[in-house]
């Protein structure tokens, strides 16, 4: 065969093609019968066409991949090969079936060495995917076991496999394209000799898997996020930061944003209303607006059908000030998250106490979680929200400076890199001469992204003209970060080494 002269494609079987299938089959399976007899093949390809694939080299069949539809509860447990294939050589697809069964996949002898077959895996995925499939379940043969039956189990021999210690042509293929060992099926196929009767039941596990029927309880795919670069400017009351407020929620819910996004300290302006002895009086007196803003910002996110992430906003409760943001969910339900890493300059000149809770949020629009500015520089807080499923961070900032600013952007970068989640950073620009300590602000708002083929080359989807007042608008693909975690180039979530490390919230005590 010459490779100048190959030319592939993938197709549905026919019952035209049951010869070609029956040479191969035949060629593949000479100590257990051979090839299926052609009702077989007719059934399966009258109940279930678009799951009997071929592969043709100008017209000739080269390779098959046969497959059922199944119930995922009932064949995810252990089961016989009779369980498939009854004593008549009759196969049945359950129109219903949350699951497919990979019956065989065969390729000519010729064209071995070629991955064929990993292209009829891949195109037996992609089936699984556009069926909105639970899984792909296959029992798989250890044909070469029987070298080794006297010396080890067949446990010890399928570990053995999946450490590269030894090789078998099935199970070291089917383990190189992502399928997984569930568990052992003892009497699978009694007179597989090869495999002394043993056989591995396998899992492909599709990540794109939606379970929910309804449109309601669905997950969206495509989430579109609206950053606000907030200028810091005075005012004269509550009521006109608020109207202020209420233009930039209007403006983004007008592009159907799914979260609104405002920066850390946004209302600080409002400092500038009292006379300022010092600093600690100043931040206490903003304190006293935060219930009002808080509200305000729920009955928004209301009105303008929009979850707003409210910045950051100081909190008193007693003595203590603390640094809050608020998540307002459009449903109306409220949630908090307090600043876990005080700045020398909140503590110093703010008296500002750290929280000690961190979570992610279910929204109907994904797990976010929320660091405020200096959080994000401090990777453990992250590692723990991605342990808990998190899909966007938002993390609202105020820096004075540039360094300062591409400290947060680039602790910020790394967090959406090791934890394979999209980061929103959102600051304020401009100056505030009338409030000390507030006199200048450095910001580039941005949305960043994993770094891999799927996303962009410098791992940066938008980004706001620096120190401009202005909005940034992202769509962000959820189904992107899905493959990632499965499929990416690297898994950094997925390769870590729980075997020599982790990172846990401790527990405090009342």
């Amino acid at each position: 065969m010459s490779a100048e002269k190959t030319h592939l494609e993938i197709c549905n079987l026919t019952k035209e093609q049951y010869p070609q299938v029956k040479t191969l089959m035949d060629q593949a399976y000479p100590d257990l019968g051979g090839a299926w007899p052609s009702h077989t093949i007719f059934r399966l390809i009258d109940q279930f066409p678009e799951g009997q694939l071929g592969m043709v080299d100008d017209g000739v069949l080269v390779g098959i991949a046969l497959s059922v539809q199944v119930d995922y509860t009932r064949f995810s447990n252990p089961h016989t090969y009779e369980d498939i294939v009854d004593g008549h050589d009759r196969v049945f697809s359950d129109p219903d079936g949350d699951a497919l069964y990979g019956l065989d996949v065969v390729i000519s002898p010729t064209y071995r060495g070629m991955r064929l077959g990993r292209r009829l895996y891949d195109a037996r995925k992609e089936l699984c995917r556009q069926y909105n499939l639970r899984a792909i379940l296959a029992g798989g043969r250890i044909p070469r076991y029987y070298n080794h039956s006297n010396d080890m189990s067949p446990t010890e021999y399928i570990a053995k496999v999946d450490h590269k210690e030894l090789y078998d042509p099935i199970l070291s293929f089917q383990l190189s394209n992502d399928f997984q060992v569930k568990r052992l099926l003892k009497k699978y196929l009694p007179e597989d000799q090869n495999s002394v009767g043993y056989a591995t039941l396998l899992e492909w596990n599709n990540i794109m898997f939606e379970p929910t029927d309804t449109v309601l309880e669905s997950t969206k795919s495509i989430v579109r996020v609206g950053a606000v670069q907030w200028q810091m400017r005075s005012v004269e009351s509550v009521e006109e930061m608020l109207t202020q407020v209420e233009y930039f929620v209007d403006t983004v819910s007008d592009y159907k944003s799914d979260f609104i996004l405002f920066p850390e300290f946004f209302n600080a302006p409002l400092m500038g209303l009292t006379e300022q002895r010092n600093q600690t009086e100043a931040i206490r007196y903003l304190a006293e607006y935060t219930e009002t803003f808080r509200d305000a910002m729920s009955r928004m996110a209301i009105e303008y059908n929009a979850n707003i992430v409210t910045g950051s906003m100081p909190l008193a409760e007693g003595d203590k000030i603390y640094n809050v943001s608020y998540l307002c969910h459009r449903s109306g339900k409220i949630d908090e998250q307090r600043k876990i890493h005080i700045t020398p300059h909140e503590q110093n000149d703010w008296v500002i106490q750290g929280g000690d809770k961190i979570a992610v949020f279910d929204t109907d629009a994904g797990r976010v979680g929320i660091q405020i500015c200096y959080d994000v520089e401090f990777p453990e807080l992250s590692r723990i929200l991605a342990n808990q499923g998190l899909d966007i961070l938002f993390v609202p900032f105020w820096t004075d400076t540039k360094n300062s600013y591409l400290r947060v952007r680039h602790c910020a970068q790394a967090r959406a890199i090791e934890n394979e989640c999209y980061v929103v950073i959102a600051g304020s620009v401009g100056n505030l001469p009338e409030v000390e300590s507030l006199d200048v602000q450095y910001s580039q708002s941005a949305v960043l992204t994993p770094s891999d083929f799927s996303f962009p080359h410098d791992a940066t989807l938008n980004e706001a003209t620096p120190n401009t007042e202005m909005l940034l608008f992202s769509d962000l693909d959820m189904d992107k970060l899905k493959v990632l975690h499965s499929e990416g180039t690297v898994r950094n979530l997925k390769d870590r080494r729980k075997d020599l490390y982790d990172v846990i919230l401790k527990k405090r005590e009342n």
